[in-house]
């Protein structure tokens, strides 16, 4: 029985690893289809893009040829123009000037046939010719350009002379030629396909001449004379010779005489008399990305033979690992999800927040927990949690509350600064560690301490959550640095949240604090500071006048100096605009004489601004109601703003004001 057993179980190991093979064979088949699949897609895609990029390189260089020639155009009319004004063709001063013009655009010198038929060229000087030239048929042909003729000062030179008749009285003095050497046309107007890889070609159509041929050096050249290509499956020569002639835009693969490999080659016509724009590019250009991916993925396909050997070998091991490390993740997914929950609203709700560090004080195994939040208002603020004892207001902006707390802003910026050289993550369990890190006595309470930082969407510091004193056998950290998301998005909305309460309490114009927050904080002042509290009411006197003489700007910035006048005499915290000119001012336990003092030297700097406010100062003890303090302020402001229009230089607003 046992050995039955054995036999059946060596059975099912063979068929296992057996088919196994099999399946390792099939994936490694489907891989190497599949990459030949992708080679021939890439090789397909690379051809049409080379097809595409040549059409878009021919009429580049087509526009940029007869852009030139247009301009050039213009040039020799211009000169034309000028030689008209001449009664001597071989003027010195003219031919310095033609000569000076004679390298411009595409041409590399100027010629002048005259009426004799004599040409002249640099210097005003004759160019000895056997050339025939009938100066007649020239002039009767108007503005054109010639196709290839021999130079008449270098009889082995080919070059394309653009003509423009000089008139005087409507008759033709002169033939202006600008001579144009195509061997020279790519230094001048800078045709370089594909990096110079490529080869550019201009054909006469009606000669099939060469007047350019980049991939032959030498110049001249037909394309009739050249003989028949061996041209690639599906193309065909004659159709390639008869699209020249005929003007198509065609493509054409052909094998390169030259190197012995496919050509890609484009043609279209020119708007230039019969003139055939022509690009190539060797295969090896084209396909050269293509046989980068080829031999990475023969590359790649060595390397998946040599994994799927290897395969089986780990598997057994990684699934072992794989389930405990999952279990792990589950904890883990369980332990920010449960925070994420706590965190959702505790930027609303403050608490929730030493509910989640406790919860991160369970899992990380850690006495003490501290969140600092990076608050631009405020600097930073922190939330801290304790194993043993709950702390009486868990945020704090600077002050000592706990052990852990002592030195804080000192630990919060070295951290920082630590964690801005590019550290991801503190952990400290040696006393040598902490001095290099902070640089100062431990506290007797501090045995271990990790610390993350957290990010915002921009990568900058938000904030930097730590853990003090762990009592577990293993580093957490990692645990903790799971849980940065989560308190990262705290940051972020707590940072947003203080910033739409504090806008939703200010005056957009001044700065100061609006009515909604001055009716809010009333009960407040009042329950804190009724057993001595100062209320100031000022008006701005003659705003409405301002803004309907000079306009609502001035009125604007009216209030926004008196705003600041008002904070650099009073100061304090509680500051608002409660109307259009009003403003209002508590100062808690102030002195009346010093608070009089300050009012006067306010009406004396606006005075000195030319504006003028009404001040109305009350100072109580244990005063009855915030209504009667404020009401008591008011009189006195309106007492003076009523003194104020009662100057003979303001009694034309006393019934404005008093209306008010």
């Amino acid at each position: 029985m046992k050995k039955r057993e054995r036999r059946k179980t060596k059975l099912r190991d063979k068929l296992f690893w057996g088919s196994s093979m099999v399946i390792t064979s099939l994936m490694i088949i489907l891989v190497g289809a599949a990459s030949f699949a992708v080679i021939n897609y890439i090789n397909t895609m690379e051809e049409e893009k080379a097809f595409e990029r040549l059409d878009e390189e021919a009429d580049r260089m087509a526009d940029t040829i007869e852009t030139n020639a247009r301009n050039d155009r213009e040039i020799l009319e211009t000169l034309a123009a000028v030689i008209a004004t001449y009664d001597d063709m071989y003027s010195e001063e003219l031919w310095e000037l033609l000569d000076s013009c004679s390298e411009v655009g595409m041409m590399t010198k100027l010629e002048l046939l005259l009426p004799d038929n004599t040409v002249l060229g640099r210097g005003g000087k004759v160019i000895a010719t056997e050339e025939e030239t009938s100066f007649e048929d020239e002039a009767a042909k108007g503005a054109y350009i010639s196709n290839q003729e021999i130079d008449l000062e270098d009889s082995e030179k080919y070059i394309v002379r653009h003509c423009v008749p000089v008139y005087k009285d409507s008759q033709a003095v002169a033939i202006l030629r600008g001579i144009m050497s195509f061997p020279d046309l790519n230094k001048e107007v800078n045709l370089n396909p594909y990096g110079g890889k490529a080869a550019v070609y201009i054909i006469d159509g009606s000669s099939g001449d060469y007047l350019l041929d980049t991939w032959h050096p030498e110049q001249g050249g037909n394309m009739w004379t050249m003989g028949s290509r061996q041209m690639a499956p599906g193309y065909n020569d004659d159709e390639l010779k008869q699209g020249v002639v005929n003007g198509d835009s065609r493509y054409v693969v052909f094998v390169s005489r030259t190197i012995g490999e496919y050509l890609y080659f484009y043609y279209k016509p020119m708007e230039i008399n019969e003139w055939r724009i022509a690009v190539s590019v060797p295969e090896s250009i084209v396909f050269s990305s293509a046989n980068k991916v080829r031999t990475v993925l023969n590359i790649f396909l060595i390397i998946e033979t040599i994994c799927f050997i290897g395969y089986f070998l780990w598997m057994v091991r990684f699934v072992r690992r794989r389930t405990k490390e999952k279990q792990r993740q589950i904890e883990t997914l369980n332990y920010i999800y449960d925070i994420e929950k706590i965190l959702f609203n505790a930027h609303a709700k403050q608490e929730n927040i030493t509910a989640a560090l406790e919860k991160v004080g369970n899992i990380i195994k850690a006495e003490w927990v501290g969140l600092w939040a990076l608050e631009p208002s405020v600097e930073y603020i922190l939330f801290s949690w304790k194993k043993y004892a709950s702390l009486e207001g868990n945020t704090d902006s600077g002050e000592n509350s706990s052990s852990y707390r002592k030195d804080d802003r000192h630990y919060l910026r070295m951290m920082r600064e630590y964690f801005e050289q590019g550290h991801s993550e503190l952990e400290i369990f040696e006393e040598e560690t902490f001095y290099q890190i902070f640089g100062k006595t431990i506290p007797l309470e501090l045995r271990s301490m990790i610390a993350v930082p957290l990010e915002d969407k921009d990568g900058n510091i938000c904030g930097i959550i730590a853990g003090v004193n762990l009592t577990g056998k293993t580093v957490p950290t990692a645990l903790l640095k799971n849980m940065k998301f989560s308190f990262s998005m705290f940051c972020h909305n707590l940072t947003s949240y203080n910033t739409i309460r504090e806008q939703r309490d200010r005056d957009v114009l001044t700065g100061l604090y609006n009515r909604n927050r001055y009716e809010r904080d009333l009960e407040k002042l009042y329950s804190e500071y009724r057993d001595a509290l100062t209320c100031v009411y000022i008006d701005v006197n003659g705003l409405h006048e301002k803004n309907n003489t000079e306009g609502h700007e001035k009125g604007d910035i009216m209030l926004r100096t008196v705003a600041q006048e008002i904070q650099t005499w009073f100061g304090g915290e509680y500051i608002y605009r409660i109307g259009g000119d009003e403003f209002v001012v508590f100062i808690p336990g102030a002195d009346i004489a010093e608070m009089e003092t300050a009012g006067k030297k306010l009406s004396e700097a606006l005075l000195e601004k030319s504006y003028h406010v009404s001040v109305g100062i009350q100072c109580e003890k244990d005063a009855a109601s915030m209504d009667a303090l404020i009401k008591a302020a008011e009189k006195k402001m309106y007492a003076e703003k009523k003194q104020f229009y009662e100057q003979k230089a303001y009694d034309r607003r006393k019934t404005t004001i008093m209306s008010e």
